[in-house]
């Protein structure tokens, strides 16, 4: 059984992209662990599948879901949203240039410090809200690459990813955005002009805290998706046939859960906002952020469920502050069903993006009063 072409992403989700057991019927897409599977009498494999390190039926529903949830042509998933993040940039041209944003995932950016050992000739760091900066930084026919990442961890800058697009293409290079906080049901990079989309699939898409992965999915299959499929192949870096199983659970919920985490945040930000205690709420969705009028042009639907707040005091103050919540769960990550506070410049280290005294706070789907009650009294107790 398969969906209307044109349904929509609540209908894709909740029923796993109209995945049926057909061995039984059952409306729950079957686990399948085999890592080999039975060849035709003419060793021809026509059900599509003859050993777990190219593909699994989960892993493949998986992958069909999440492509089409972003408009593209083809996915891949991969063991950890880090291993699909550097399959990426190790599938480009030996000796590339590389431009990627100065607010950017810490483990991302820890990786491409060593540009010639990640196969690059340089990587520079740049300012994505300033066109004329990264105009500057590209090098046509050199630069093979532009990462974005937007609303982008931990500042919850904007980039417009037309407008980058464009730039990529005068300049012969591709744009990659990693869209693991906004999902496709809030930015959908493709349809902007990206090539590739890659995601921590760790977070939002399976939002239970309970297992690692990650995807990368592309516009059309080009030559350097070739080259990363068949990395992904002699590597073995293919998602676990369990963990595709339970990501795809989490893909059903992910609509619902997304449309709470969002509201709550705005409900969190507008509060905090003019809190005594707190100097600014960097959040999208507040009018008096700076990619604000871009976020509600390029985002539908909400502007994430992540923020962040600069606590008075410094890093004294917000580390004091983290110490004293009874409901947030201090620990990394971000995108589950709890709620999780971290303070960013003692996690990330000197060269951190973020001001001392940053928190970050992942939205999960407590009562949004007791979220801010317990931010409240945990800032109350740090003052």
């Amino acid at each position: 059984m398969s969906l209307p072409e044109d349904a929509r992403p609540a209908t894709i989700l909740s029923q796993a992209g109209g995945a049926v057991d057909e061995a039984t019927g059952g409306i729950v897409p079957a686990l399948q662990p085999s890592t080999t599977f039975l060849r035709d009498p003419d060793n021809l494999h026509r059900k599509g599948f003859d050993y777990g390190r190219d593909a699994n039926p989960v892993v493949r529903q998986v992958e069909t879901v999440v492509a089409a949830l972003e408009g593209g042509r083809a996915a891949l998933a991969f063991s950890s949203g880090m291993v699909a993040m550097t399959a990426v940039f190790r599938s480009l041209p030996p000796g590339a240039h590389v431009l990627a944003p100065t607010v950017i995932y810490r483990g991302l950016r820890e990786w491409l410090r060593d540009a010639a050992g990640c196969g690059l000739s340089a990587v520079d760091l740049v300012d994505l809200d300033d066109l004329d900066q990264v105009r500057a930084a590209l090098r046509p026919g050199v630069t093979k690459l532009l990462w974005a990442e937007t609303p982008a961890n931990p500042t919850w800058v904007v980039a417009d990813l037309s407008a980058l697009a464009a730039l990529a293409r005068e300049a012969g290079a591709l744009l990659v955005v990693d869209n693991t906080v906004p999902t496709p049901l809030l930015t959908r990079p493709l349809a902007l002009g990206a090539d590739l989309v890659v995601h921590s699939a760790t977070k939002y898409l399976n939002g239970h805290s309970d297992l690692l992965a990650g995807l990368v999915v592309a516009a059309a299959e080009t030559e350097l998706w070739q080259r990363l499929r068949t990395l992904r192949h002699d590597e073995g870096a293919i998602l676990g046939a369990f963990e595709a199983w339970l990501l795809l659970r989490g893909l059903r919920t992910l609509e619902v859960r997304l449309q709470r985490q969002c509201g709550s945040a705005m409900h969190l930000a507008a509060a905090l906002d003019r809190h005594p205690r707190i100097e600014r709420v960097l959040y999208p969705g507040l009018p008096t952020h700076k990619g604000h009028t871009l976020a509600a042009r390029q985002m539908s639907g909400g502007f994430g469920g992540m923020l962040s707040i600069l606590v008075r005091g410094g890093a004294e103050a917000a580390i004091a502050t983290a110490a004293a919540v009874r409901v947030w769960k201090r620990a990394t990550s971000l995108g589950g069903v709890e709620s999780l506070i971290e303070h960013r410049a003692s996690i990330e280290g000197p060269d951190s993006p973020a001001p001392p005294g940053l928190l970050r706070l992942s939205v999960g789907l407590e009562d949004p009063r007791d979220l801010l009650a317990d931010l409240e009294w945990a800032l109350d107790r740090a003052g």
